[in-house]
């Protein structure tokens, strides 16, 4: 229990984080990489370096000391961060080690008024946080290990099957080498794929959302190849891409996340997909046909064009196959081929009016997953629909951003 006096410290000190949180947390992975270079092993180096990591953890640090008092109040966000450090092997002796260099970096960054008493408070409260995670993921390992066909850390899969969908998108069929059942998965969770890639220092481990519906002996993947760059250098989607073939094999988590379909709900249902945001989205649209086959379902998918659109005749299908549902393109910059073929429903990008013009009203429940600009225009056009928070569900590609932040184009 939290003394009054540590609670009054930590959510006065809060603004301060929440103003200089990036600085904060940018020594305090510079710190703790430079004392702990094995942590590399488990963190993205991409996001690293694009900053989008201590983004996130600024604003859950942040979250977690203006709610110290009431911890229940951010249990959502807890257990959205536990699915990640679950399906990248954090473990409890991994939380002294961050709280060690947090309250490090916090005294280099804030100087004269991160004083003795700022700290001792922060580091009774981090211990209070830390546990807080630490018990749910100390279930989420049990029950990822416990489930029927589940298991703990890594295992072994071989592709059985690579196949391309696009010119960017290949999607890849594994299967588990000891050839025994595989856990289920809820439709829009993701795997864990950790690589040892030749002539890289640390180990890579990136998260891939299943893309085929559960309940087969398989899990799909459908990954896009980066272009590269010195910054996201695309180094493991092109090593999947270019080095992964047939007969390989791949370490698997099981699978994990907390952007699934709600199957409770009765009210139709309107997937909003951006490039290879689709991926979860077409898990979640396989379901949804089987389970519940008269539950009204509108698919919007948005890309650059035909040449890089991914499981569009897979989606056309089962479009075709069932009357409850409606599917629509929209081709920022269509090909030549894409205009005589006619094969999307709009030139340019999604907006509200033309979601007001395909979809019949805003009493839906709507999902959606894409790059970030995407999202922000899809969430803010909802908001301007009068579409309430919590039929809003989004799926972020790496660690949670920012949608509040307004973009004239999707």
């Amino acid at each position: 229990m939290l003394s009054a006096r540590t609670i009054e410290i930590v959510k006065a000190t809060a603004p301060v984080l929440e103003e200089r949180g990036k600085e904060i947390t940018t020594c305090f992975y510079k710190l703790m990489f430079a004392n702990h270079p094995e942590l590399l092993n488990i963190f993205n180096h991409t996001n690293q370096k694009l900053g989008r990591q201590q983004t996130a953890l600024a604003n859950a640090v942040f979250a977690a000391a203006a709610n110290i008092d009431q911890l229940e109040a951010i249990l959502p966000v807890v257990k959205q961060v536990g699915h990640k450090h679950r399906s990248l092997g954090v473990l409890p002796e991994h939380y002294p080690i961050v709280g060690k260099h947090l309250l490090l970096a916090m005294e280099e960054v804030l100087g004269g008024a991160a004083s003795d008493e700022v700290i001792a408070a922060w580091t009774e409260a981090y211990d209070v946080i830390a546990g807080a995670f630490i018990e749910v993921e100390r279930d989420m390992y049990r029950q990822a290990a416990e489930q029927s066909g589940g298991w703990a850390d890594f295992r072994l899969f071989v592709v059985e099957k690579k196949v391309p969908e696009s010119d960017v998108i290949t999607s890849f069929y594994l299967k588990p080498k000891d050839g025994k059942a595989i856990a289920h998965y809820e439709p829009g969770q993701y795997i864990s794929v950790k690589l040892n890639i030749e002539g890289e220092k640390y180990t890579h481990i990136r998260q891939y959302s299943l893309s085929a519906a559960p309940g087969h002996d398989y899990y799909r993947i459908s990954v896009k190849r980066e272009d590269g760059g010195d910054v996201a250098d695309g180094v493991v989607s092109n090593y999947l891409h270019e080095q992964v073939q047939e007969g390989d094999e791949l370490l698997l988590s099981a699978p994990a996340g907390d952007f699934v379909l709600d199957l409770e709900s009765e009210r139709p249902l309107v997937l909003l997909s951006g490039g290879v945001g689709l991926t979860p989205l077409v898990s979640m649209l396989h379901t949804v046909v089987a389970r519940q086959p008269e539950r009204p379902v509108t698919f919007v998918h948005a890309a650059l064009n035909g040449d890089v659109h991914a499981l569009h005749e897979e989606v056309s299908q089962l479009a075709a196959a069932h009357d409850n549902v409606s599917y629509y393109v929209c081709y920022e910059k269509p090909t030549a081929s894409d205009r005589e073929a006619q094969n999307y429903d709009k030139e340019g990008f999604v907006d509200l009016p033309w979601l007001q013009s395909i979809i019949r009203d805003n009493e839906a429940d709507f999902y959606f997953c894409g790059p970030v600009p995407f999202m922000q225009a899809m969430n803010s056009a909802l908001k301007a629909w009068g579409v309430p928070e919590e039929r809003r569900r989004f799926e972020f590609f790496g660690p949670a951003d920012d949608l509040e932040k307004e973009r004239v184009t999707a």
